[in-house]
């Protein structure tokens, strides 16, 4: 294949998601702010592993929730810092506020998923939400959140809150997942299907209806997932019930990782059920680097080389595409100027993580997390 084809290939390889990110910006709805329904029932499930620096702040923003009947339950995974101490010493200030120990991690099972299907079944409430420690809710974020999922009838909503990205490494990388969200998921026709494949949620927050929970199975279908973001949604759809999903810019935000090596082995942990699954890596590499990192490699060669005109302007208008969208999504979602101008540096390091996931996959390699080794390529965290 001549360099000139590889720019045309490069540009029909960006236009795939610029044209289905910009489509998707329409039917990535934020929940209304506007609810006249009554006070919802809601049971918050928290659960954490050595959280100390994220247990206190979560729990807060949850229990200065407005317009919600709430209870909060945190399941302490055998913490190894102040986790529990920390949530006791709150407790005895909120009687909303429960600490619960999960029992011993089962064999082959994930630890957040173990936690969860531990003690779901001792809530009170017939909305249940599943939450991470380091999500931090605004005060009519639960109450907006259920008049979506009632508003949209769907039996399990999840949410993708704004992402706050301190370090060189979160700015790259952690944008990205909206830009593969938006970019590679038609959301308009995920709506209208209930096929598993058309599933999706973010890992990070889900509401569900009780007893849909229940008749999907809940946590204890996926207990050996490490991407309960995808699986968990697949669950209730081979169950016969319906998912969505919601922008929670600006009433929701989570820091996912800290520094490099958070953001490779927290990324990494994962990937091999996302897009470095062996059926879908070679896929999304093409798709990736050949759209989003070819085009800004050849550039330079064409303006230096003497190629024509023809392939510059393929590049250059491949690049526009990818950078547009990029810049869309740092207004949009509230994301880092820097990373969407780096946008290919970004692009090589997320494929470099899925690589090196598969690779540990096929190699036996264990993977750590939270303190926990998880034989196999397999990994969990709570």
């Amino acid at each position: 294949m001549s360099l000139q084809t590889l720019a045309v290939v490069g540009l029909a390889l960006a236009a795939i998601p610029a044209v289905m990110f910009v489509v998707n910006l329409r039917y990535h709805l934020r929940p209304d702010t506007d609810c006249p329904s009554e006070d919802p029932r809601i049971s918050v499930l928290i659960p954490a592993r050595n959280e100390e620096k994220n247990i206190g702040p979560a729990v807060g923003s949850v229990l200065a929730s407005t317009g919600v009947e709430l209870e909060v339950m945190v399941l302490d995974d055998h913490s190894e810092d102040s986790t529990a101490e920390i949530v006791h010493d709150l407790a005895e200030t909120d009687p909303r506020l429960r600490l619960e120990e999960v029992p011993p991690l089962r064999p082959g099972w994930n630890g957040k998923h173990h936690a969860c299907d531990a003690l779901w079944e001792q809530t009170a409430h017939p909305l249940l939400v599943f939450m991470d420690a380091d999500v931090r809710l605004a005060p009519q974020a639960l109450r907006r959140i259920a008049c979506f999922l009632k508003q949209s009838g769907a039996d399990l909503v999840s949410g993708f809150p704004s992402e706050t990205t301190e370090t060189w490494s979160e700015k790259l990388v952690i944008p990205l997942l909206h830009f593969i969200l938006l970019g590679f998921l038609p959301i308009w026709w995920m709506r209208r299907s209930e096929h598993p494949a058309f599933a999706a949620g973010c890992g990070q927050f889900f509401m569900v209806r009780r007893e849909a929970y229940a008749r999907a199975g809940g946590h204890a279908v996926i207990s050996d997932s490490r991407a309960d973001g995808l699986t968990l949604p697949r669950a209730f759809r081979k169950a016969g019930l319906s998912t969505d999903i919601f922008d929670g810019t600006g009433f929701m935000r989570c820091r996912m990782y800290g520094g490099f090596s958070e953001v490779w082995n927290g990324i990494a942990k994962n990937a091999t059920e996302e897009l470095g699954a062996p059926a879908r890596i070679i896929p999304f590499t093409v798709l990736l680097i050949g759209g989003q990192v070819l085009p800004f490699i050849l550039l330079p060669v064409f303006l230096l080389g003497g190629y024509g005109f023809r392939p510059i302007v393929s590049c250059a208008l491949a690049i526009s595409m990818s950078l547009a969208v990029r810049l869309i999504a740092v207004r949009r979602f509230d994301q880092s100027l820097f990373g969407a101008l780096l946008h290919p540096v970004g692009v090589s390091i997320l494929m470099a993580i899925q690589w090196y996931a598969l690779g540990s996959l096929l190699l036996g390699r264990p993977a750590r997390w939270k303190g926990r080794e998880y034989p196999g390529g397999l990994s969990g965290d709570s």
